[in-house]
């Protein structure tokens, strides 16, 4: 079978930047233990630790506050050992994503169009806030073996506002569609799936697209949004105004179309069930990160098994 790939393209803004973050934060180590060494071999590791500290307090700061707001959610509260092991699982996240992926292999894996039609239903992949594409990379394996087209876009900019992300939506639905003759599946998430959900406002879009599955998606808002400066950030805060409009403009039966995934232990989007749209699927898994959610194996093979259900 003949196939198109599509070029791969200079690393988005995300991408140099969080290469940025990463090579300074390793040259900003590899200094100090030069300069404190020479001083002492204790004056280096206590530096050392004191700044592991500080990440791992970072680390675990979200987890604190999320289970304790979720003490007054309808999902079902998380256990004190369920919280330990996400917490421990979203850590191997945060390396593998953040200084691999996203900053380095972004573009290792091109989007796959193929030639002539496998019969199959394509994907668009709809990352989330401060993610790029390389969220997606072991996604990408498992559907192009099953013959799935996909498209895994770049939100940009990254701090814009979600509606100037519509552009990005557009054209992966258009070019999936092209390749499969069919309306493609879009897996979103976190922001990812506000961001599609401004796509079917902005574009009328429904007839166009087959199914979309949110994982993590903070549709009613998030508690930690109150934080952020960013536009999409303050956007995603609890019954914000612009998730009201974006509520109000939707026909009754657009969440019927979708599939939403969320967890007692999501450590982004809480309260839980903020993660559920009212009127869609609902899938509650127990125990399981945010970033972790993306690429958790039972996640995984539900999409898998939803879109070898609609095959053609």
């Amino acid at each position: 079978m003949k196939t198109t790939e599509s070029p791969r393209h200079p690393a988005g803004a995300l991408a140099r930047l969080q290469a940025t973050a990463l090579g300074a934060t390793l040259l900003g180590l590899l200094a100090w233990v030069l300069w404190a060494g020479a001083q002492s071999t204790a004056l280096a590791c206590q530096g050392l630790a004191l700044a592991l500290l500080f990440w791992a307090v970072g680390m675990a700061l979200p987890f604190v506050l999320m289970h304790a707001v979720n003490r007054s959610d309808a999902a079902p509260r998380a256990r004190l050992g369920q919280v330990l092991r996400a917490l421990a699982a979203e850590t191997r996240c945060f390396f593998t994503v953040f200084c691999w992926r996203q900053p380095l292999r972004s573009q290792s894996v091109a989007d796959w169009l193929p030639e002539a039609p496998t019969g199959r239903r394509g994907v668009v992949l709809v990352h989330g806030f401060l993610c790029n594409r390389g969220l997606w990379l072991p996604w990408m394996p498992l559907l192009r073996a099953r013959g799935h087209a996909y498209v895994a876009v770049n939100l940009e900019p990254v701090f814009g506002s979600i509606d100037a992300y519509v552009p990005a939506i557009e054209d992966a639905v258009r070019r999936v569609t092209q390749a499969t003759g069919m309306a493609p599946v879009i897996i979103a998430h976190s922001m990812g799936g506000l961001a599609t959900r401004a796509w079917l406002r902005a574009q009328q879009a429904d007839s166009r697209v087959h199914h979309v599955v949110t994982l993590g998606t903070p549709h009613g808002g998030t508690w930690l949004g109150r934080w952020s400066r960013a536009a999409n950030g303050r956007q995603m805060q609890l019954a914000s105004p612009w998730l009201q409009r974006l509520q109000l403009d939707e026909p009754a039966s657009r969440a019927q179309a979708f599939s939403c995934w969320y967890s007692n232990c999501d450590n982004i989007v809480f309260p839980a069930r903020t993660a559920a749209l009212p009127g869609a699927r609902q899938h509650f898994i127990a125990g399981v990160a945010h970033v972790e959610m993306a690429c958790h194996p039972e996640v995984v093979q539900a999409c898998l098994a939803l879109l070898q259900q609609d095959a053609a």
